[in-house]
């Protein structure tokens, strides 16, 4: 099983090499539209390879999903911890109950009825 993830991982590498391989030309990168450069005063231009700015839009991507997802399992991980926290009392109730119950009886006996 280790090989065959070696083997995916080579060729997703090479894969991605033949992708930045294919796309190195140099290609305008601007932060601001023409008509907000105006306005402010900028235009900051950058020339990079095309699989730069591929891979750092994939990157973005993948980053802005994770963000996504974490905010919206928000609601769902505040329900498992007050569950957690839930059942966490629940169970310290029942050795306590078990506890009293067992109370003034002998040591053997109250073992016993703590395993059932």
């Amino acid at each position: 099983m280790r090989y065959v993830r070696y083997a995916s991982i080579a060729i997703f590498a090479v894969a991605l090499i033949l992708i930045a391989l294919a796309n190195r030309a140099m290609v305008p990168v601007k932060v601001l539209p023409d008509e907000l450069s105006g306005m402010a005063a900028l235009n900051p231009s950058y020339e990079v390879p095309l699989f730069v700015v591929i891979f750092g839009g994939i990157f973005a991507g993948f980053i802005i999903g994770l963000i996504w997802e974490w905010i919206r399992e928000h609601g769902e991980r505040a329900e498992a911890a007050r569950k957690a926290r839930e059942l966490s009392a629940l169970r310290a109730e029942v050795r306590r109950l078990k506890g009293e119950k067992s109370q003034g009886k002998d040591e053997v006996l109250a073992l016993l009825d703590e395993a059932s």
